[in-house]
Formats: structure tokens, C-alpha cells, sequence
């Protein structure tokens, strides 16, 4: 377990980079920060197609519901918590 956690150290030392100069053109480092309303509106739009109705959802919700409700319930049983609660014989 130790060599597999200092190989996971060790080998991305090893590793040559490229060289990230001069990638982005001139014209696009000195570009303005595109706005986020416009991307915002088309995540939007697209998302706005799956439309779901009140009887989609229903079944999920009523399982969810039931599931709830058992983890409401007492973790330890009670016969469980009697015995734990005159210790060990």
C-alpha cells in the first residue's frame, strides 16, 4: 500500500509538461470575458424542453415519502436497547 501511494507521488514528478506559451492567439488573451446572461438563457432553454407534470413525478414522491418514513423509525430496535441497556452477563 505504501509503494502504490509513493508511486502515485513520485511518478507525476517524472512527467514532462508542453509548453503553454504562446497557444492562445494574440486577439483572444486580450478578448473581453464573454457575458453569462446569454449562457445562462440557453442552458436554460435547453432544460426547459423536459418538461414534467405533477402525475410524472407522483410515484417518485410517494416512494421517497415511504423511505422516510422507515428512516424515522428507531435504529436499534427495542428488544436490542433492553438487552444493551442491562449489560453483559
Amino acid at each position: 500500500m505504501r509503494l502504490v501511494f509513493a508511486l502515485l507521488i513520485v511518478l507525476p514528478a517524472c512527467t514532462q509538461f508542453p509548453a503553454l506559451d504562446g497557444t492562445v492567439a494574440p486577439a483572444l488573451a486580450n478578448a473581453p470575458f464573454p457575458d453569462l446572461a446569454p449562457l445562462i438563457a440557453q442552458i436554460n432553454s435547453n432544460t426547459a424542453t423536459a418538461t414534467t407534470t405533477a402525475a410524472d413525478v407522483a410515484p417518485r414522491i410517494v416512494t421517497l415519502n415511504a423511505r422516510a418514513a422507515r428512516l424515522r423509525g428507531p435504529v436499534i430496535p427495542a428488544a436490542v436497547r433492553t438487552r444493551m441497556l442491562r449489560g453483559v452477563r
